[in-house]
């Protein structure tokens, strides 16, 4: 459910641009509202299943998600939607940590638990990959919105298996709650993503921009200093000592924002320059979210054969050439080099993503893994939404006024996001080499004098 809604959306935004008479502006905060609620409370949502009940923040979740998702469909105007796609955000926030925490919980044998967990990513990939081509059949056959009635039976579904199957469970010692921490993240990424998505519509010295930028600078000061402070921050700063670690938020943090602006660049590119249907762009779309799938299923398998550097620093790499053949594009292009660009970048995003979380924990204690791999995967959705919002800046800004549909303009206007996402494969390449150095880190050393 949450699989597909992050890529069928995109295709359906042409419509919703339509129909609802939306800004370039407004579509990137559609998708971003999302993914900005999802990574600020994933962390909270995460520490109260543990100390309140796992089955039941999931199933939380999964009402709240499935009650917001009729309300987008409802939505009559585009404020409407983005303050309901932020409820749907935060019911998703409750679904990603849990559901690791439960499928832990319900399968204590290795081999068990590897197998289970495997299942759950492969679900969450196969949503990803199905959802461009199942969400142009719906817009095409039926209207965007339907889009989002598409996730009522699975809600449905979710909610009798959870009720029947799934065993309650909570942490012998769970984290106390930090509603102040919870709240400053709220307000850093929040007005930082405001600002960027409205700067080219208002100009980087409107007061309102500098304003947002204000407040988003006061919260980061506000957090470090506070969370240094608390015994059980929200987020743990001493992570943040262990090279690996921080290598890994960056490489998260690049390879999310690209894979963020890619998805939402090119459900433009494909109906607007280039006049595909919904339907047939979601076809088009389905190789990158395939590749990605198929590519994150195998990474496990090709690290034990190739190990974890070489093939983080090829992702990296895959990333690379995407972007900078993407960037020579134009209206005429082959179809063949599309389908080149986008296999590469489906393979780079879908390998990159799991060596990174695996590497970005293996410096640090057994039993921080779950809180310091729930950071790397929150830093990475933050940056989902702040991708979407600065590509879609720069595009907007390239345009000048211009059409969507004019396709000169267009490619034009967008070439220097595809060379943005160029940049962002080279630091993923450059940052894996970093999180995959053999030695020993500030916590290893820690745990073994003999370091």
């Amino acid at each position: 459910m949450v699989g597909i809604d992050v890529t069928a959306l995109n295709v359906a935004l042409p419509a919703m641009e339509r129909e609802l008479r939306a800004s370039l502006p407004g579509m990137q905060w559609a998708v971003a509202a999302y993914s900005l609620a999802m990574a600020t409370l994933m962390l909270y949502a995460g520490s109260t299943g543990d100390r309140i009940g796992r089955k039941r923040v999931l199933m939380a979740g999964v009402a709240v998600f499935t009650a917001a998702s009729v309300l987008c469909a409802l939505a009559p105007s585009l404020p409407l939607l983005i303050g309901f796609r932020v409820l749907q955000g935060a019911g998703a926030a409750g679904l990603g940590p849990v559901a690791m925490a439960i499928v832990a919980n319900t399968f204590p044998d290795e081999h068990e638990r590897i197998r289970a967990m495997g299942v759950w990513m492969g679900a969450y990939g196969i949503g990803l990959a199905l959802g461009p081509v199942v969400g142009g059949l719906l817009v095409d056959a039926a209207g965007w919105r339907s889009v989002f009635w598409l996730n009522v039976p699975f809600g449905v579904v979710s909610t009798l298996f959870a009720l029947r199957g799934v065993p309650e469970s909570r942490a012998e010692r769970p984290r106390r709650p930090d509603p102040v921490g919870q709240l400053l993240v709220i307000t850093l990424l929040g007005p930082l993503a405001y600002a960027v998505i409205e700067a080219p519509r208002a100009g980087w010295t409107a007061p309102v921009v500098l304003a947002c930028l204000a407040v988003a600078v006061a919260s980061c000061a506000g957090l470090l200093g506070y969370e240094r402070r608390r015994a059980e921050p929200l987020i743990e700063p001493a992570f943040f000592r262990d090279a690996r670690f921080c290598g890994a938020i960056a490489a998260s943090t690049a390879v999310f924002g690209t894979f963020g602006g890619f998805f939402f660049l090119t459900a433009l590119y494909l109906q607007n320059p280039l006049r595909m249907s919904a339907s047939r762009a979601g076809l088009w779309m389905l190789v990158p979210a395939g590749a990605l799938a198929l590519s994150s299923v195998c990474a496990a398998r090709l690290a034990r054969r190739c190990g974890g550097r070489p093939l983080l620093a090829g992702a990296g790499g895959a990333l690379a050439v995407s972007g900078v053949l993407t960037a020579l594009l134009t209206a005429d292009s082959s179809w063949g080099l599309l389908a080149v660009e986008y296999v590469l970048f489906g393979v780079g995003v879908g390998l990159a993503t799991p060596l990174i979380i695996t590497a970005g924990v293996s410096g640090l204690p057994a039993d921080r893994a779950g809180l310091a791999s729930g950071m790397i995967t929150t830093f990475g959705r933050s940056s989902f939404a702040m991708g979407v919002a600065v590509l879609g800046a720069i595009l907007n800004a390239g345009l000048r006024g211009a059409p969507l549909t004019d396709a000169s303009a267009f490619t034009s206007a967008v070439r220097p996001a595809w060379w943005i996402l160029a940049a962002g494969g080279v630091a993923t390449a450059l940052l894996g080499l970093l999180v995959t150095a053999r030695r020993p880190t500030p916590a290893a050393a820690a745990r073994d004098p003999a370091c």
